[in-house]
């Protein structure tokens, strides 16, 4: 899960929609009692068991997991829901590997008779994904590719069809700057400014290694975060386990960044000016890279949940809406005020027990929906989006005629609010339903407030909209009913100061989660009508991801 601290940066809330409803036609009434069935009682109970000390923080591939997945099975065949796997299951296997660094190493830069030697940890946060018990590169020739971005679509190529292969590619992070606000998403993030894109370019143009230039603006975070990825990693096995991606990925703080250009006789700040520039072409950096990373490996069997509801639609039944949620947290960790037991209730116990809420809420519909409507609730989000990725590339069904993704990542504690927070508004017509949703409750779609640090891209709806499925994901409003101007605020930092990834996420006393069922109604109701529709969702005209599904989808 990611967390904002919404300050007051924000604007007036805003409205989508107008003109004929995305779908086509009227908007159909959801079934009576449907909404009504939405009961906070029994969500309550799904997260105090869910982020309970005997599910031990539900860190995949222990026995938080078994007892997190057993639960779920359970429930859902207690509401009465099919298995969601054609196999007869409710579980989709997710073949995972834990992956350790030594941190006994370090990164060797030369040019001639002079060496740089970044200290692991400190200078720079390295990893291989490979699935092997060491990856290393030797006098790798450094090249810097400005922001490694190839989009055909804004006439920008950082490669200029230099081949790269073996070399260390020096990135950097977030998309080039533009005061063309056409470019790139103008002062919001796309998927070319994300880190992982960074990787993938790694592994397409066959790089030894790919190090990312830290920097806390661009990035959205400080060094610090980038630190606490020198634990164990999870990561995906892949059939060639992983040894296409480059043996080292990572990043390089940006004093030490600046210290190895000045090594090669060139300036960062003039390059990184330069790399904001149609013109730029890579720059051999005149440097040498060495690095040995030992690994400890452990292989983990990690499951998704899948529970389905079939269409009533002979016609449309093999058509499906997918809601997310992931199931995972931390596990067991470092003692914090006495409590090791990393509980994760807001995140995600809460959006876990949404899914079967809304189960609850579909499974009263007489008839059911004309689609399928597909519960998924995934393991390994906080291990980088595992589960919503391997599903998302190994679909139980056909992502073809899968309409939309609409993904849940924590609930609204607080009460009631007048507004409904959108990441990525203006993406796709998902927003068209949700607007005209949320004007049922005389609410209002609030945008992210800071569109530049790439939100879209960090919960698991992401994974659905890559591979060209429209997405949706929305999170609380800060206008809550009752309440002083800024109470949304407050109560957003203190979450994140004092209980985000921390053991004191846990269920409070203080919860209201009128609001939480207010937000369940809306997503209810959007999945309904999105299974009703006459035609599938779109993206918008100049998305990134319109392309893939129009591809997807043969037009």
């Amino acid at each position: 899960m990611r967390r904002i601290v919404i300050g007051l940066v924000l604007g007036g809330a805003v409205a989508c929609g107008g003109g004929s409803p995305a779908g086509g036609g009227e908007r159909p009434a959801v079934p009576a009692g449907a909404s009504a069935s939405l009961d906070k009682k029994t969500l309550l109970g799904d997260i105090v068991m869910l982020a309970s000390d005997s599910f031990q923080g539900r860190l995949p591939g222990t026995i938080g997991e078994d007892r997190t997945v057993g639960y779920l099975e359970a429930q859902f065949k207690a509401i009465g829901l099919e298995p969601g796997n054609p196999d007869g299951s409710y579980i989709q296997q997710v073949p995972l590997v834990g992956i350790t660094a030594d941190p006994k190493t370090a990164l060797v830069v030369k040019k001639g008779s002079t060496t740089r030697i970044l200290k692991w940890r400190d200078d720079v946060v390295a990893w291989t994904k490979h699935v092997a018990d060491q990856a290393s590169i030797a006098n790798s020739e450094m090249v810097f590719v400005g922001y490694g971005v190839e989009a055909p679509e804004f006439k920008w190529d950082d490669f200029k069809g230099l081949d790269v292969a073996g070399k260390t590619l020096v990135m950097l992070v977030n998309d080039p700057p533009l005061a063309d606000t056409t470019q790139f998403g103008g002062k919001a993030m796309t998927y070319y400014g994300r880190w992982t894109y960074k990787y993938e370019q790694g592994m397409r143009h066959k790089a030894a290694a790919v190090l990312i230039v830290h920097e806390t603006g661009p990035a959205g975070y400080p060094f610090v975060v980038v630190q606490g990825k020198t634990a164990e990693q999870f990561d995906l096995v892949t059939p060639d386990k992983n040894m296409a991606r480059a043996a080292i990925e990572g990043w390089i703080s940006l004093d030490q960044a600046k210290a190895l250009f000045a090594m090669a006789g060139r300036n960062f700040d003039s390059l990184k000016s330069e790399a904001a520039t149609r013109e730029f072409k890579p720059v051999p950096l005149g440097l040498s890279a060495s690095m040995t990373i030992k690994n400890t490996l452990r292989t983990v069997d990690s499951r998704n949940v899948v529970a389905k509801i079939t269409g009533s639609d002979p016609a449309l039944k093999d058509e499906y809406v997918i809601y997310t949620a992931h199931w995972d947290h931390f596990g067991i960790g470092a003692k914090v005020n006495g409590d090791s037991i990393y509980n994760g209730a807001v995140d995600n116990a809460s959006g876990t027990a949404a899914l079967l809420t809304l189960a609850r809420g579909f499974k009263t519909m007489t008839p059911a929906p004309k689609r399928s409507i597909l519960f998924v609730s995934v393991t390994g989000e906080e291990q980088g989006l595992l589960g919503s990725q391997y599903y998302a590339v190994t679909p139980l069904y056909p992502l073809a005629k899968t309409l939309a993704d609409i993904n849940i990542d924590g609930l609204n504690t607080g009460g009631r609010t007048r507004d409904v927070t959108v990441i990525g508004l203006g993406a796709s017509e998902m927003d068209d339903y949700l607007h005209d949703a949320a004007q049922g409750q005389n609410r209002t779609l609030r945008p992210d407030p800071f569109p530049e640090k790439g939100y879209y891209y960090r919960s698991d709806h992401f994974n659905f909209a890559k591979q060209g499925v429209p997405a949706l994901y929305m999170e609380a409003g800060i206008e809550y009913l009752g309440q002083p101007a800024d109470y949304g605020m407050k109560l957003e930092e203190r979450y994140v100061a004092e209980d985000y990834h921390k053991p004191s996420d846990e269920v409070k006393t203080s919860w209201n989660l009128d609001g939480a069922i207010d937000d369940l109604k809306l997503l209810l109701t959007v999945g309904y009508w999105v299974a009703e529709a006459k035609v599938f969702p779109m993206w918008r005209a100049g998305n990134e991801f319109r392309a893939a599904r129009e591809k997807q989808l043969g037009r």
